[in-house]
């Protein structure tokens, strides 16, 4: 689960990340992130086999917001349980699964388009 606050309070596009974090907006983030309308969190998930419900609930409570879901698994690519894929298209979320540079590239994109995008982003060493 995120803290209480954002680290902003506000999307931002992804600057850099490796070396188990992140760059953004001139502030820098060690752990796995989410990128939420509401802004950027740190996310307590090392693994992308954390990845569930739970670790998602802070996504699945702000869908009235997001239409696309971009989801970077780390070095490489793991899927998504499926019962958790519906979930999503339950709450009309679009998922696209990637590594996570390849995430950051995409949401940096569709952010930049200003479409109703979230990432949640595990990080890299």
């Amino acid at each position: 689960m995120p803290p209480a606050t954002p680290h902003l309070p506000r999307q931002a596009s992804i600057e850099a990340y490796g070396n188990g974090g992140f760059r953004f907006a001139e502030m820098s983030h060690r752990g796995s992130l989410l990128c939420l309308p509401s802004g950027i969190w740190a996310w307590n998930v090392a693994r992308a086999e954390e990845i569930d419900e739970d670790a998602l609930t802070p996504v699945m409570a702000e869908a009235r917001e997001i239409d696309f879901l971009i989801v970077g698994t780390g070095e490489t690519i793991r899927p998504l349980p499926e019962a958790l894929r519906w979930r999503l298209r339950e709450l009309h979320i679009s998922v696209e699964v990637l590594s996570t540079g390849a995430a950051i590239r995409t949401y940096n994109i569709v952010l930049g388009e200003g479409r109703r995008v979230a990432a949640a982003l595990v990080a890299v060493a």
